[in-house]
């Protein structure tokens, strides 16, 4: 099993701390930031940042649904890191600042890729896949903050 990377990022028309603020927000924002691949977003713990426990499912392709419970740390400043208790998929969403009134957000997604053929075909087109899925969330994100 080799570790499987999906990473995209956005500059975002507004400053480093409201951007992670709406993205910590499980409790509100952040459910309508998810696009149609996402389903059953659930808060069970928290809502805010650190400590937050919150469930979705992730409808990835039309045959691959994740299952997903997420316990949400913030190790250091502008960083929020996604642990999905039901697998080994990691998400790491990072804020810096990125100029006058502007930030960028690096999302960075990696887990356990399948053996053989599956987990090459897994390596080659997953991370586009979920790119293009994260795309959607930084535009909305995008969308939310710079109103």
């Amino acid at each position: 099993m080799a570790q499987v990377e999906a990473t995209t990022e956005r500059v975002v028309a507004a400053d480093a701390e409201t951007v992670f603020d709406t993205l910590a927000d499980y409790s509100g924002t952040r459910g309508k930031l998810l696009p149609e691949h996402f389903s059953e977003y659930e808060v069970r713990e928290g809502g805010d940042g650190e400590g937050t426990l919150v469930h979705w499912r992730l409808q990835a392709t039309s045959k691959r649904v994740r299952d997903c419970l997420l316990e949400v740390t913030e190790p250091s400043d502008g960083e929020l890191v996604e642990k999905d208790r039901n697998s080994s998929m990691v998400t790491v969403w990072r804020v810096t600042p990125a100029g006058e009134g502007s930030s960028r957000v690096v999302v960075t997604t990696t887990w356990q890729g399948a053996g053989g053929i599956g987990g090459f075909f897994e390596r080659t087109f997953a991370p586009k896949g979920l790119g293009r899925i994260y795309d959607a969330i930084l535009a909305n994100l995008a969308t939310e903050v710079e109103k």
